[in-house]
């Protein structure tokens, strides 16, 4: 129970809080950090990690972002976990954020995985690996194919295996590389919120500035389905979040990843699909199952 949390454990007799005591959150908030960061020169990528100050037994945590996104994605995440005692290790794909610039007309899926390979051979024992819409898919991908010590996938978009095959339409008429346009992120700052109760209107601004440009061979690949073998799927805790007001990766459909993946199951019927990450206010609800699921499993 946190020093804010039923009856005036932490304040005065008329429950008013006691200035000279710190609430837990604010403690760990304090707490130092270091940051860090690591080039994949070959293949043009860039990791940033957010460090505890001193070494931790627990496992590292590698963040894989979506379509459009990048490390950004994840920096809530990474402020929330470091100063707990995880290390955390934010890819970002080819082309995307912070990675060397990339002719997305030339990118596909099959990329974005070598990609993701690439950077979990950096880190220095198996990861808890994390993923949000299309780094679902990877964190899936990385799994079959590496040692990894847990899978956490947050509004994950499907495997082919539980994929109804896509209107022709949908598939014959995406550009070879697109921006946020695409997926409904061009509109005003108000209607974009509207969209995304659970972001303020400071998230919404940082998300649509952020979006960069997308494979168009990616996106095709993912609506089409990627095919992720379970009897691969390494022997460990597997947990997947759902979010209730997520327009392109259904509550639903996450409650079927996890019977399939035999996967523990949480949902959040207020989140978005960036508010389960992002959100100012929304991202903590998220990352404090997450935490529940690691200290479950001391990892």
């Amino acid at each position: 129970m946190s020093a804010e949390s039923g009856g005036n454990g932490n304040g005065d007799a008329n429950g008013a809080a006691d200035p000279n005591i710190m609430r837990t959150e604010d403690r760990f908030a304090a707490k130092p950090i270091r940051k860090d960061e690591r080039f994949i020169t070959e293949r043009g990528l860039y990791i940033e990690a957010w460090l505890p100050e001193r070494r931790s037994r627990r496992k590292p945590l590698y963040m894989l972002h979506g379509e459009l996104g990048g490390s950004w994605l994840w920096q809530r995440f990474l402020g929330y976990f470091a100063p707990r005692g995880w290390e955390g290790h934010a890819l970002n794909l080819r082309g995307h954020y912070w990675s060397e610039v990339a002719d997305f007309t030339e990118l596909d899926f099959d990329t974005y995985v070598q990609d993701a390979l690439a950077g979990a051979a950096q880190l220095s024992r198996p990861p808890v690996v994390i993923g949000h819409g299309m780094g679902g898919l990877l964190a899936l991908k990385v799994a079959e194919a590496m040692p990894v010590s847990a899978i956490v996938l947050l509004s994950s978009a499907l495997p082919q295996s539980l994929l109804p095959p896509p209107p022709a339409h949908m598939v014959r008429l995406l550009p070879r590389q697109y921006r946020r346009e695409l997926i409904g992120w061009d509109g005003s700052l108000g209607v974009l919120q509207q969209q995304n109760p659970d972001l303020t209107l400071a998230d919404v601004t940082r998300v649509r500035h952020l979006m960069g440009i997308e494979s168009g061979a990616a996106r095709r690949r993912m609506l089409e389905g990627v095919p992720v073998d379970l009897t691969r799927m390494p022997d460990v805790p597997r947990l997947v979040v759902g979010a209730g007001l997520d327009r392109y990766f259904s509550e639903a459909d996450s409650a079927r990843l996890a019977e399939w993946l035999g996967a523990e199951y949480r949902q959040f019927s207020d989140h978005t699909h960036y508010g389960l990450v992002t959100g100012e206010q929304s991202h903590e609800q998220v990352a404090e199952a997450v935490k529940f699921f690691l200290e479950m499993y001391r990892l």
